[in-house]
């Protein structure tokens, strides 16, 4: 409020001296200039007098008839004042509009807005694609968060958009340790950071202004290269999310264990089970050799798949390890794509940074191969329309990966260990596990949930648990609107004190603290949340009775 009223005064200081002056002019001189009978108004009938007539309404001559100076005086006095008003009004819109007070009042609205926030919430940096689509899906989950951005387009993108909840966002340097104080981050119901500009070094002052002001607070960050990644870990960031290399690892895990990446994108709800892609085993072509080509190169030379990269400036990117296979060129010509033996490949990755070369790249590569393993980059959100209708067998897209790859730390964390602890199984134990949830949920994208047995969450069943009572894993699973039916619910995971059990079993006992992973049909989760919170349903479930409530049925039931 003090910036404001200093910016206020500042910018009206010369309109305010303009008026403060002519007012003083004006009654001077109806002070001193002798009316009819010789004598002059006073000093609170000179002010009264030019007080209206400056603002144009015109009481008349009072408190008698002027003498010919007196009028005389009235009409430079009125020119005077009035001018001196259109002066300060003019200067008055001008300061409507200046941008310096417009952002203060901004930033003003936006701190007292997240100060009174009572609910948790998320500190949001960057409004960009994947910051547009990771706040669509908190607001959709009426998870509250404040959006920070230096561009003002996005913020304008922000207002305009339709969300369910209220998103209060503001226009500032995000690295600025005060815009972060200002966002909320020593807020008690702050909940975490999530640092998604395409700038890594923002990146990283927000990471460490976090781990510094409020070291306990979660922080998830966004790097694209090797050196901020390390410089996010050595003060403790705890999510650090590569896109390129996130879909390297996406890309590996379909090729070396297809029913692990078919159950990984079933239960994150990005495609059915009954539309399986596994790229082939084989020589691959990749197009572009900047930062996404050079994490997928490492992956291929790794895994021990023979590559042949297409640069056209290796000058620029650098060259690839073996640069007896590297082809110079941008790939979008036959060609160059038959110089890199297109006709012997079996995938191939269209991967530069450029839409349209990926795109040209593709069609010149079917034509050349029809039956090639298509990977194309898609850099622009706007151009998804094009690319659905080239049909690439798997679509790189920064902002997906990321928002989704941020939304499952936010809303399932335990569903990130059950995928880290499923890839140290067995193939077939992942095949078993899609064909046992086929067989419960159908082939429709699942719901994924968590649960933790604790006063807060599931007040009934804490409650029945410190009361000694015994409940199975397989009670949970009951429906309430009729016992003897089950819940069309899978268990996934147990996490007991750090102690983590994959796919429990319905007999386990359950205890205090618990943490469950479980996915079923849509509205299963509703239906066990009554249970878990509702004494009456959880006694149906584990006894098959409904206790009366009215005192004078209790007094007439038989005692337990």
């Amino acid at each position: 409020m003090n910036t404001i009223v200093f910016v206020i005064l500042r910018r009206m200081r010369a309109p305010l001296l303009v008026l403060i002056g002519a007012y003083a002019v004006a009654t001077l001189g109806m002070a001193l200039i002798p009316g009819p009978q010789g004598r002059p108004l006073d000093f609170f009938h000179a002010f009264y007098f030019v007080s209206y007539t400056a603002t144009t309404i015109g009481f008349g001559e009072i408190p008698h008839p002027f003498s010919p100076a007196q009028r005389l005086w009235t009409t430079f006095s009125l020119y005077l004042t009035v001018i001196a008003w259109i002066y300060a009004i003019g200067r008055l819109i001008t300061l409507a509009q200046d941008p310096a007070l417009r952002r203060t009042l901004a930033e003003g609205r936006f701190a007292r807005t997240v100060r009174g926030l009572r609910e948790p919430f998320f500190i949001v940096g960057g409004y960009g694609d994947t910051g547009k689509m990771l706040v669509s899906f908190l607001a959709s989950r009426r998870m509250r968060c404040v959006v920070i951005d230096s561009d003002p387009r996005r913020l304008d993108d922000l207002q305009l958009a339709d969300h369910p909840i209220y998103v209060p966002g503001l226009c500032a340097d995000i690295s600025h340790p005060d815009t972060m104080k200002r966002a909320g981050l020593e807020h008690p119901d702050c909940r975490g950071i999530i640092a998604l500009t395409d700038r890594d070094d923002v990146n990283l002052h927000m990471a460490i202004t976090a781990k510094l002001l409020r070291p306990k607070l979660p922080v998830i960050c966004r790097s694209e290269t090797r050196e901020a990644a390390a410089n996010m870990a050595s003060f403790g960031t705890d999510h650090i999310i590569d896109p390129f290399d996130t879909f390297a690892d996406h890309l590996f895990t379909a090729l070396h264990t297809p029913c692990l990446f078919l159950l990984k994108t079933w239960l994150m709800g990005i495609e059915r089970p009954d539309r399986p892609k596994t790229p082939p085993h084989g020589l691959w072509i990749l197009c572009g050799y900047g930062r996404f080509g050079k994490a997928l190169y490492k992956r291929f030379k790794y895994e021990g798949l023979p590559v042949i990269v297409v640069e056209a400036t290796p000058e620029k990117t650098g060259w690839p390890e073996d640069r007896e296979h590297l082809v110079r060129g941008w790939g979008t010509d036959a060609v160059t794509l038959r110089a890199a033996r297109i006709k012997d490949a079996v995938g191939i990755v269209a991967g530069t940074n450029h839409d349209v070369n990926n795109l040209s790249i593709l069609i010149t590569a079917r034509e050349l191969n029809p039956e090639l393993f298509v990977v194309a980059r898609q850099n622009v959100p706007a151009n998804h329309p094009l690319f659905a209708a080239i049909k690439a067998d798997m679509i790189m897209q920064t902002s997906r990966i990321l928002s989704e790859h941020i939304r499952l730390l936010l809303t399932t964390p335990c569903l990130a260990t059950f995928f880290h602890l499923a890839r140290q199984q067995r193939e077939a134990w992942a095949g078993k596990l899609i064909t046992q949830l086929t067989e419960i949920l159908g082939k429709d994208l699942p719901e994924v949930w968590e649960v933790t047995l604790d006063p807060s969450e599931t007040p009934a069943a804490a409650e029945a648990l410190q009361q000694g009572w015994r409940i199975h894993l397989g009670d949970l699973l009951r429906d309430p609107r009729d016992r003897e039916h089950r819940l069309p619910v899978f268990p996934l995971l147990l996490d007991r004190q750090g102690k983590r059990e994959l796919l429990p079993s319905p007999d386990t006992l359950l205890e205090p603290a618990d943490r469950l992973l479980l996915c079923g049909r849509p509205g299963s989760a509703s239906r066990m949340a009554w249970c878990l919170q509702n004494p009456i349903a959880l006694r149906y479930i584990l006894e098959g009775r409904v206790p009366p409530q009215n005192f004078i049925w209790r007094w007439l039931s038989p005692s337990d």
